[in-house]
């Protein structure tokens, strides 16, 4: 994690806190993340500018991105179901979702503390298939990551559940949670592999959004990374769309090392998986620099924080630093990214690049998040040098853009009739034809991934990059147009 901050009447000035070492942990990519109030009515614009910081209300982000047409036409994700997988879950999710619909007047899931369910609601449900443990604080005598990670999973989870139901309200939603976050290979990543291939065995889902990612130089080694992927086989033979974030250190990676030694950054460039899979669609990061406060189309806002669309006059989007991009050293480039990319792309060599597509992710340009904390979450969760608190969060991380796309691919799946599977290859080819690609997606040219000195970054740019990949979309033209490069129209 990178900036903590408190900015709430009476609350601490915003701090700054050291990069959270986060291996050999399977971790959350939440970014940055800021509590703005403790109220449960969500911040104004003000309160969230005197912390350097736009915040996207669900309304906003949806006018950013065309999606309102497809509202309108009842196209919500409605019959499709969206897997959401994180480590140890929320035991407050049920509530928070619950002040989250009425705060903003998202219609309500079946499954929300307080609400009766009704013939064709959508449904909020929790599995845990290798059981739930509650979230206490650790023994006082332990030294292991314990209660932090928990209460930076459930953050995760509000984040993740919350956008993906504003982006879709019809559909449904499975949050999947596994009991652990620990190593690569012993448990964690293990786990949440076994869980998703439930999911697709049992036809759970027909999206399964993943907001956690480790550098393929962690690994041990490929063939590791290799016994991994069965889930993601056997969800591409079975109709489900696997998205993946492109993790939230731009083109750096972190070793795998002993536990209670931190992170030790890698000396080239690196990309995280899952993101990285060719079976995956990798979603990367941009700063969303249009007017928080428009509800009605995309407005260009390059007068208000933060200072990367204040420098960026009449963008209304820029790669995000912190945006994972660049090419894996273990999967081959693939025959969808070996076609036609958009004129005055950046080359692909002969290994796959990522990210496929993306949405926003900076911090500083985030999305509200409504978030309970019990006593012993609150010993765990930091703002500054002081607990956080129950209250309104401004989150960012390449977590936020998952699952929101996790939820415009479930409005596909609706307009689909049913699961679309791999998307990537139907994605390259609506952008190889310029008018389509000009038409579905928002390019996004400026900004790099430098997100560590000792580490050469990339730029965006033109077309494909391996920052912001294909870009992002224009939902109600894309989304019909993916439905049909499905099906090879």
């Amino acid at each position: 994690m990178g900036t903590l901050s408190l900015a709430a009447a009476g609350a601490v000035p915003a701090t700054s806190a050291a990069h959270q070492a986060a291996y050999p942990r399977v971790r959350p990519t939440v970014a940055d993340y800021t509590q703005v109030t403790t109220s449960q009515t969500p911040p104004t614009q003000s309160q969230c500018a005197s912390a350097g910081r736009r915040c996207f209300t669900p309304q906003a982000i949806q006018a950013a991105y065309n999606v309102g047409p497809l509202h309108s036409a009842g196209d919500d994700g409605r019959g499709q179901t969206i897997a959401v997988v994180d480590s140890y879950g929320s035991d407050t999710m049920a509530h928070d979702l619950h002040v989250f619909d009425r705060a903003f007047g998202i219609a309500p899931m079946c499954g929300e503390e307080g609400v009766s369910c009704a013939s064709g609601m959508p449904t909020f449900s929790e599995l845990h298939l290798q059981g739930s443990p509650a979230t206490k604080a650790p023994p006082s005598t332990s030294s292991g990551p314990g209660q932090e990670d928990k209460s930076a999973w459930a953050l995760e989870v509000a984040l993740d559940v919350e956008t993906a139901h504003a982006m879709a309200p019809g559909a449904n939603i499975l949050l999947v949670t596994t009991p652990t976050a620990e190593t690569l290979g012993v448990q964690g990543f293990p786990q949440m592999m076994a869980a998703e291939q439930y999911v697709v065995a049992h036809h759970l889902a027909t999206v399964i959004s993943q907001s956690f990612a480790s550098a393929e130089g962690a690994f041990g080694s490929a063939q590791s990374l290799e016994k991994l992927r069965y889930a993601f086989k056997s969800a591409a033979q079975d109709g489900v769309t696997v998205l993946g974030s492109s993790g939230d250190d731009g083109s750096a990676g972190s070793a795998k090392t002993p536990v209670g030694q931190g992170g030790s950054t890698l000396s080239g460039p690196a990309v995280e998986w899952p993101a990285s899979d060719p079976l995956v669609t990798g979603v990367g990061g941009t700063n969303l620099c249009t007017d928080p406060g428009a509800t009605s189309g995309r407005v260009v806002d390059s007068a208000s924080p933060p200072g990367a669309c204040q420098n960026a006059p009449g963008q209304s989007e820029t790669g995000w630093t912190g945006s994972g991009g660049g090419y894996s050293g273990v999967f081959a480039k693939p025959d969808y990214q070996s076609g036609t990319l958009p004129a005055g792309s950046t080359a692909i060599g002969a290994m796959r690049g990522v990210p496929d597509i993306s949405l926003q992710a900076s911090p500083s340009t985030g999305a509200l998040v409504y978030l309970s904390l019990p006593p012993d979450g609150q010993s765990g969760l930091k703002c500054g040098s002081t607990p956080c608190s129950t209250g309104w969060y401004d989150i960012g991380g390449t977590s936020l853009a998952c699952p929101q796309w996790a939820g415009l691919v479930s409005i596909a799946a609706q307009l689909n009739h049913g699961g679309l599977g791999r998307i990537n290859p139907a994605l390259y080819k609506l952008a190889s034809d310029p008018a389509t690609y000009a038409a579905d997606f928002n390019d996004v040219t400026v900004g790099n991934n430098t997100a560590e000195t000792s580490v050469p970054g990339y730029a965006a740019g033109t077309g494909w990059d391996p920052v912001t990949g294909l870009g992002t979309p224009n939902a109600a033209k894309l989304l019909p147009d993916l439905v049909s490069a499905v099906h090879g129209g």
